[in-house]
């Protein structure tokens, strides 16, 4: 049943995520996106999947917690592309 729980908590906290990386795909923009923010979910999710292995504790769960860290990754990334973007507006603007 804890397991059934945790599954449950890490998918309820993944929903959110494509509509993230949809959001800063479309927008091009990074403005209103925290990279420490971004870096903290990250290392949040690294230390749940650490956790797995180094409790002995590997189950379904864990590909929840792999799926979220990639779409936090993806939506990182996708913040040093907007922010590349922001950069070269700011320059042509002036």
């Amino acid at each position: 049943m804890s397991q059934l729980l945790e599954a449950f908590m890490v998918i309820c906290f993944g929903i959110s995520w494509p509509l993230s990386i949809m959001k800063s795909y479309t927008s091009q923009t990074a403005k209103g996106k925290s990279f420490v923010f971004l870096v903290f979910i990250l290392v949040g999710y690294l230390c749940g999947i650490a956790s797995k292995f180094l409790s002995n504790n590997i189950s379904y769960v864990l590909i929840f917690y792999i799926i979220n860290f990639v779409m936090v990754f993806i939506d990182l990334c996708l913040y040093f592309r907007n922010k590349k973007f922001d950069l070269k507006r700011d320059v042509q603007s002036v």
